[in-house]
């Protein structure tokens, strides 16, 4: 009776057992390498006061949905930026970098693929309650200074994800956010709080509380839910 008992639980333990290259060591090298360049935002005409980087916001935003995701094992964002230094390699063409450029980066990163797109809106359509406005472009699209509204903020976001080593363009994706409800546009950066001018950090929780941030979060997820979809298509 023993002998069976032993058996029995010897049985158990073979089977509860990770397979062979089951490991989490070897599941976690099964994940793709993937980096982001910072996002072009030329097709927005910046409305926005100081000089922050939407581009590299949103960039940075998708970063942690990845991370948090876990699919993608994903670079880290100032050591892309320091070997870009290093390198002397440019960000201007964010949305279309250079077989060449996108060949290099992969190499000395030692990743798979690269992640690159554009922020094809970034803007809202309001009604203001009192607060100092001006509109851009000559649209019904304003903001100017930042205030009570009750509008429909709009964001849309276009990614790719190119492999390094052919420069094939593996996935694409396109998210679009839109935030309809009254509250605060946008808010202040550096430490501002909510009713600073309209400066934009988005790292801030004043920023995500605003409808901006909120319309802008959901295109981010849109677009890492379709590459995250993709992932079947990728080699390791």
């Amino acid at each position: 009776m023993r002998k069976l008992v032993w058996a029995a639980l010897g049985a158990a333990v073979l089977l509860l057992s990770p397979a062979s290259g089951a490991s989490p060591a070897a599941a976690q090298s099964k994940r793709p390498t993937v980096a982001l360049l910072d996002f072009d935002f030329g097709a927005v005409q910046q409305w926005w006061s100081g000089n922050y980087d939407i581009g590299k916001g949103v960039a940075d935003l998708m970063v942690d949905e990845l991370v948090n995701d876990g699919t993608y094992r994903v670079i880290e964002r100032k050591h892309l930026d320091t070997i870009m230094a290093e390198q002397n390699l440019s960000h201007s063409d964010r949305a279309d970098p250079s077989a060449a450029e996108i060949a290099k980066i992969g190499k000395i990163l030692g990743v798979k693929y690269l992640i690159v797109g554009s922020i094809t809106k970034f803007g809202a359509e309001e009604n203001h309650k009192g607060f100092n406005a001006g509109a851009y472009g000559g649209s019904k699209y304003g903001v100017g200074t930042v205030g009570k509204t009750k509008g429909k903020a709009n964001v849309a976001i276009t990614a790719r994800m190119v492999d390094s080593s052919t420069a094939e363009i593996m996935a694409s994706a396109k998210g679009e956010g839109v935030s309809s409800r009254s509250g605060l546009l946008l808010g202040g950066g550096g430490g501002g709080g909510a009713g600073a001018a309209g400066a934009i950090d988005m790292g801030s929780s004043d920023f995500h509380d605003t409808i901006m941030g909120e319309a802008t979060e959901l295109a981010v997820k849109q677009v890492i839910e379709k590459l995250v979809a993709a992932r079947s298509r990728l080699d390791n």
